[in-house]
């Protein structure tokens, strides 16, 4: 029996609406972990369809922190009036938050350059001599996935995430099931005292 108060306890959870929290309890057989596990794939298949459409509205959004780091983000969104309510708003300054504390250096994998993933690939591989080769490729690999964590907006672990699992992207992927338009991060730029121009 699906209660008004489980209903209510996954809508606060997860910001999904009533009939939907209700489908994913009766899914789920009434588990909120479950369920909440429901709406999560949900919306990511939501947020893969809009993917493809226009982002051409948002936000520029700014952070300083204790005037000693400052971070702009460029993020768009399909509509000015979803770049005006405060889920839009929170997201563009959670990301100016993530870029000042976490200093990355690309936006997502696919961003860094050839020659730097090349540059990358070749420390690894001299880190690792004298393996097989099959496994240095596999070392590799993990070393250049562990990279892309720390150097791409995307991949990092959202800095304000409990548990230090949710990654930026999937902090996006919620906000555009949540919202129900495209959401991109289309640039950002972080400036720190005293460091030298680039």
């Amino acid at each position: 029996m699906i209660t008004p108060d489980m209903v209510k306890s996954l809508r606060d959870r997860t910001g999904a609406g009533m009939m939907d929290c209700k489908k994913a309890l009766t899914e789920s057989g009434g588990d909120l972990d479950k369920a909440v596990e429901v709406l999560r794939q949900k919306g990511l298949a939501t947020a893969q369809k809009k993917s493809a459409r226009e982002a051409s509205q948002g936000l520029i959004g700014t952070y300083v922190h204790m005037d000693r780091i400052g971070v702009m983000v460029e993020v768009n969104c399909e509509t000015d009036f979803v770049a005006r309510t405060d889920d839009f708003r929170e997201l563009v300054k959670d990301l100016a938050m993530q870029v000042a504390a976490s200093n990355p250096q690309y936006l997502s994998c696919d961003a860094v350059p050839p020659d730097v993933i090349e540059k990358e690939k070749e420390i690894y591989r001299a880190q690792v001599q004298g393996k097989p080769a099959n496994v240095v490729e596999k070392i590799v690999e993990g070393k250049l996935a562990k990279f892309c964590e720390e150097a791409c907006l995307l991949d990092q672990v959202f800095v304000k995430d409990p548990d230090g699992k949710k990654k930026v992207r999937d902090l996006i992927t919620e906000k555009i099931a949540k919202i129900g338009e495209n959401i991109v991060v289309r640039r950002f730029v972080r400036y720190q005292l005293g460091e030298s121009a680039k």
